[in-house]
This record gives structure tokens, sequence and C-alpha cells, in this order.
């Protein structure tokens, strides 16, 4: 009884044995007029595919940590300000905190406005480095991920 798909069996198995279709390990079957020889085919190396996908799931972290980066730069201006706006506690812990940070990361944009509102000029000045923050940890994320 003949089991091979193609109705012949391998003229030569350099093995000497009786191979399936799907037992051939490195061997691809070709059938040129409808007989099947053996041709040694280069398996693809299985650590390939894993370091390829490494490197995307690398890159994909690093511009995650960029991106949160960004973000929570951003996060701390706005409730900042939101904070301000709001007139809260200037003497309460966590108001002293989310300042002395606001601070910290808009000490660069610092008195670019000067307005007689205070209002406005914090807005102004701790709003402006918040969008660059976001701007910026997006669009460095989004370039990470393109490499």
């Amino acid at each position: 009884m003949n089991n091979h798909p193609h109705g012949t069996q391998p003229a030569h198995d350099p093995y000497g044995s009786n191979r399936s279709h799907g037992d051939n390990l490195g061997y691809q079957e070709s059938y040129p007029g409808g007989q099947s020889d053996y041709a040694y085919s280069t398996p693809t190396p299985s650590s390939a595919p894993r370091r390829q996908r490494r490197e995307g799931e690398s890159r994909d972290r690093a511009a995650l940590v960029i991106h949160t980066i960004g973000d929570i730069a951003a996060g701390f201006l706005a409730l900042w300000i939101l904070l301000y706006m709001l007139d809260a506690n200037q003497s309460n812990g966590f108001v002293e905190f989310v300042r002395g940070v606001a601070e910290w990361l808009a000490g660069w944009s610092q008195d670019i406005f000067t307005m007689d509102t205070e209002g406005l000029r914090v807005l102004l000045n701790y709003g402006l480095p918040g969008l660059v923050y976001l701007g910026v940890g997006h669009g460095v994320a989004a370039w990470v991920r393109r490499l």
C-alpha cells in the first residue's frame, strides 16, 4: 500500500527510512515529474526570530518608558497648576511636594511670561513646559519605536 501524498515513494532516502511529510527535519521534498527527491535546506536558526522579537520588545519598552516619563512630568505640572488655581493650602505636605517637583521640572521656563495676573503667569510658566514634556516624550517614543 502506497501512503505517499503523490502516489509514489521517494526515489532515494539518504537515511534508508520511510520518512513522511511531517518528519523531514531540515529536508524539503520536490516532486519534478511526479518523483520525490530529498533536497537539503538549511533550517532557519530558532534564535533569529527570538532575537528579532527581543529587539522589538526592548524598543517598545524603551519607548514606553520615555512616553511615561513625559506623561508623568506633564502630570506633575498640570497638577501644580490645578492646585494653585484651586487655592490649595500651600503648607500642606502634598501640595509642597507637588510644587517642588513642578518648580524643578519648570525651572528652565520660569519667568518666561511676566504677567500682573498671578494665575495666568502660573498657568503659562508651568503649562508651557508641560506641553513641551508631552510633545518631546511622545515624539521621542514614536521615533524609538520606528528604529
